[in-house]
C-alpha cells in the first residue's frame, strides 16, 4: 500500500505570515501580503522551503512526494490568476461554502493559458526526489464555481473553458516527468447539484486524450474554516463515471459509510486516514484501524491525510506522516 500527501504541507513561519493565513479563507484573488520575503528573493526562499517539505516527506517514508504547494497562497489562486481572460485587478464576488460573499477572480474575456504555469515547479520537484511525484492542479469545475462570470453565456461554458486550459497543463506535466496529477475539486461536494448537471462532463473534457495516472480529490474544505460542516458526501457514487484512475476522499473525520466505496468500481481510493482538525498526532494503531475499515469494500488503496496539511504546525504534520506510514505498514504486514 502506497502513502502520499493529498497536496499541501505547512509553509514555514519565516516564509509566510501564518497568523494571517489562519485568520482568512484561502484566497481566491491575490494575497501577496502573506509573504514575509522581499519579492526579489521570494523564488529562492520558496525553493528552500520546498526542499524542506520534500525532505520531510522522504524522512517520514512517503512513497509519493509532492512539493507541498509551498509556492501557493492557496490551492487555486496560483493557477487561475496566471490565466488570460481573468481580471486580477478588479475582482468579482461569489458566495463561499458557508454562503458568505468573498472576492473571487472575474472572468472578463476568453480563458486561455499564455504559458505553462506549473511545469517549472514540477521539474524542480522531479530533480529533488527519485520517488514517485505528484502535482496538484485546481479542477475546472471548482475554478468556475469560484469565479464571477462576465464573459461566457453559461456557467457550463466557464467550466469547459477552464477544462481546456487544465488539459493543456496536465499534458505538459506528464511530459515533464510527473507520475501522478491530482485535480482538486472540493466544490463538487459543496455544489453537488451543479456537479451532477455537468461535473463529470467537465472532467472528461479536462482529461480527454491525457495519458498518465490521474486523481480526483473531493473534500469538505479545511476544518479550520468549515468546522460545523456535516461531513457526509452528497456527490460520491457518481464519481464511478469520472475519467480518473484514483479518487481521494476523507474518512478520518467524515461520517461516511465506507460501503459506498463498492460503488466506485475499480478506482483506486486515496483514503484519508489522518485528521486535520487539530495538531494531535494519531498513533500508528489508530491509522491502521482507519485503513482496515475500508478493506471489506476495496483493496486498491493509497493511504493519505484527509486533505491538505498547510494549517498544521510542521512538527505535527511530520509526526502525522510518520504515523501514516507506520499504520500503512502495519496493515500490509
Amino acid at each position: 500500500m502506497e502513502t502520499s500527501l493529498v497536496g499541501s504541507y505547512p509553509q514555514p513561519e519565516w516564509l509566510v505570515d501564518r497568523e494571517k493565513l489562519r485568520t482568512r479563507l484561502p484566497p481566491r484573488v491575490r494575497a501577496s501580503d502573506l509573504w514575509k520575503i522581499d519579492p526579489e528573493q521570494l523564488r529562492d526562499a520558496q525553493d528552500a522551503a520546498t526542499l524542506a517539505a520534500i525532505r520531510d516527506q522522504e524522512l517520514a517514508g512517503l512513497d509519493i512526494i509532492t512539493d507541498g504547494e509551498i509556492r501557493r497562497e492557496s490551492y487555486s489562486n496560483y493557477f487561475v490568476l496566471a490565466l488570460d481572460g481573468i481580471d486580477v485587478d478588479n475582482p468579482g464576488e461569489a458566495l463561499d461554502r458557508n454562503g458568505n460573499p468573498m472576492p473571487v477572480p472575474r472572468v472578463a474575456g476568453p480563458i486561455s493559458r499564455r504559458e505553462s504555469i506549473l511545469r517549472a515547479d514540477a521539474e524542480f520537484l522531479r530533480g529533488a526526489s527519485d520517488r514517485k511525484i505528484k502535482v496538484t492542479v485546481p479542477g475546472p469545475f471548482t475554478m468556475a464555481q469560484q469565479a464571477q462570470n462576465d464573459h461566457y453565456g453559461s456557467e457550463e461554458e466557464v467550466a469547459f473553458a477552464f477544462a481546456d486550459v487544465v488539459r493543456e497543463e496536465v499534458t505538459e506535466l506528464f511530459a515533464a516527468g510527473v507520475d501522478i496529477v491530482q485535480l482538486d475539486e472540493p466544490w463538487m461536494e459543496s455544489r453537488s447539484e451543479q456537479a451532477r448537471a455537468y461535473g463529470i462532463e467537465t472532467l472528461r473534457r479536462a482529461l480527454d486524450g491525457v495519458d498518465g495516472t490521474t486523481v480526483l480529490h473531493i473534500c469538505f474544505g479545511y476544518p479550520l474554516f468549515v468546522p460545523g460542516h456535516k461531513r457526509t458526501y452528497r456527490f460520491l457514487p457518481e464519481l464511478a463515471e469520472a475519467p480518473v484512475d484514483q479518487i481521494s476522499i476523507e474518512t478520518a473525520q467524515a461520517e461516511l459509510d465506507l460501503e459506498v466505496l463498492e460503488q466506485l468500481g475499480d478506482k483506486t481510493i486515496v483514503l484519508g486516514v489522518i485528521a486535520l482538525d487539530s495538531n494531535e498526532v494519531e498513533s500508528a494503531e489508530t491509522v491502521a484501524k482507519r485503513i482496515e475499515r475500508a478493506l471489506p469494500y476495496t483493496k486498491n488503496l493509497v493511504a493519505a491525510p484527509d486533505c491538505g496539511m498547510k494549517y498544521l504546525t510542521r512538527e505535527a504534520a511530520l509526526g502525522k506522516l510518520q504515523s501514516l506510514v507506520a499504520g500503512a505498514r502495519q496493515v500490509a504486514a
